[in-house]
């Protein structure tokens, strides 16, 4: 199977697979050599079967240095893991070997699909669902001591963070590795601009603006043959409880890449945020945001969003320093880095560019990871992203409450959108109901409180 190009998305994987893997065959792109399962293979859990996390299996499976085995899956619901299974078993044939016996359905499925991995012998437990429940998911895997990939965002409040911080702590006094899906930090021409920076190449840094700019399809009210439970789980972008909400669980892409850029954590965080008159969505985001974070030395860092159809798009972040500006990232997390002249982000100013990286940061970061499991590495990035998670944190707060939020206080912070969300059954109603309208609770700057 070809590896995904940069341009797919893992939401995009389970609606192309077939189509890659006729391509692969139509191509002669030779398939992976399959070796006999033994202790040098790599047993993965995969724990939240939608296109993330299936795209995620294509970039182990395509990865370098080893044999990597699909093992066993674990989903809310069965039609997303059967989707997912028939997908991935067409595209990688016997490496995916999860027959029903290892196949777990429902809440606590997770455990069960953890449990069938071997304790420090390198397996996987591939934590791809949502972010509310990623925090107490880390924790049993650590627990277990099995290694981790967990894909953003990985909590949807303070106290969720603070959990992902402990259990970093427990995972090194372990030696186990976890893998954060923050693909970034491992593209090659990032890294590269990055040590450009600190060399002193742009001077020192004075702000640094992000955009991710692109419409977004509003929730339709639920329809009658779903639970609210269920349509509130499988529409998860869509609210505050399950995943931090859209802006938070795309966007901490371009906020960690803020906090690298600095190489530290914004002491505070204010914005603006809000939606178009007439809106009918009936989801709990806005339609646009613009969060501006102050970094310890006075530094700027700001990200802007709009998810209304039909306006102007970019999706970029961009670098001003006292001597000239450069360009970090591109659409869709494309490695697009190029320093200018001056001040100027033009085409016709450019100084000097990256030339187009081989691989995507999703299969560098594969790479990377699955060698520092095989040669004993140091690699523990969820200290890191949990931070970069509280400034997300920080830059929605400031927007749905109306004001400046610190980093002290939002570390500090006891809020938790749902308390009861680790005793949840099918049977269990939701922490927000609809209106009459079927419209869910909207942050209202001023009243609303989420710190």
């Amino acid at each position: 199977m070809q590896t995904p190009p940069a341009s797919l998305s893992r939401r995009d994987f389970l609606s192309s697979t077939g189509k890659l893997a006729a391509a692969s065959a139509l191509a002669g792109v030779a398939i992976p050599h399959v070796h006999a399962a033994g202790d040098s293979t790599v047993r993965l859990a995969l724990i939240g079967s939608g296109g993330r996390g299936s795209g995620a299996v294509a970039n182990a499976m395509n990865a370098t240095g080893g044999t990597v085995k699909l093992w066993t899956m674990a989903d809310l619901y069965e039609d997303r893991l059967q989707k997912s299974h028939g997908s991935l078993s067409a595209a990688f044939g016997d490496r995916v070997d999860v027959p029903s016996e290892r196949q777990f359905v429902g809440f606590d499925a997770f455990k069960h699909a953890i449990d069938s991995l071997r304790p420090g012998s390198g397996d996987i437990a591939m934590l791809t669902g949502y972010a509310g429940f990623r925090p107490a998911q880390l924790e049993y895997a650590v627990q277990k001591g099995v290694n981790v990939f967990m894909e953003k965002s990985f909590a949807v409040d303070p106290p969720g963070v603070r959990r992902l911080i402990k259990a970093a702590e427990e995972a090194d006094k372990k030696g186990l590795k976890i893998a954060a899906g923050l693909m970034c930090r491992h593209s090659r021409n990032r890294q590269e601009l990055i040590k450009r920076i600190r060399d002193g190449e742009l001077g020192e840094i004075l702000n640094i603006r992000a955009y991710r700019m692109e419409a977004s399809s509003p929730l339709k009210p639920k329809p009658a043959d779903k639970t609210d439970l269920e349509w509130q789980l499988r529409n998860f972008t869509k609210f505050l409880w399950v995943s931090g909400g859209l802006w938070a669980e795309m966007d901490i892409h371009q906020i960690d890449e803020l906090c690298w850029i600095k190489d530290s954590l914004p002491v505070t965080a204010h914005g603006i945020g809000g939606r178009v008159a007439g809106s009918t969505d009936c989801s709990q985001n806005l339609d646009s945001f613009s969060v501006e974070w102050t970094f310890g030395d006075g530094t700027k860092g700001y990200d802007v969003v709009r998810y209304v159809p039909k306006c102007y798009n970019e999706f970029a972040t961009y670098i001003h320093g006292t001597k000239k500006a450069a360009q970090f990232s591109g659409n869709i997390h494309a490695g697009t880095v190029q320093i200018f002249k001056d001040q100027h982000t033009t085409r016709a100013n450019v100084e000097w560019a990256a030339p187009k990286e081989e691989l995507t940061a999703w299969q560098q970061q594969w790479n990377d990871f699955l060698d520092a499991i095989r040669t004993n590495k140091p690699f523990n990035q969820a200290k890191r992203a949990a931070e970069s998670n509280l400034a997300a944190i920080m830059g929605r707060a400031a927007v749905h409450m109306g004001r400046i939020i610190t980093l002290e206080e939002a570390m500090a912070s006891e809020f938790r959108f749902f308390p009861e969300m680790e005793r949840l059954t099918f049977q269990s109603e939701p922490p927000i109901k609809a209106d009459a309208e079927g419209r869910y609770p909207v942050p209202v700057p001023g009243v609303w409180s989420e710190i």
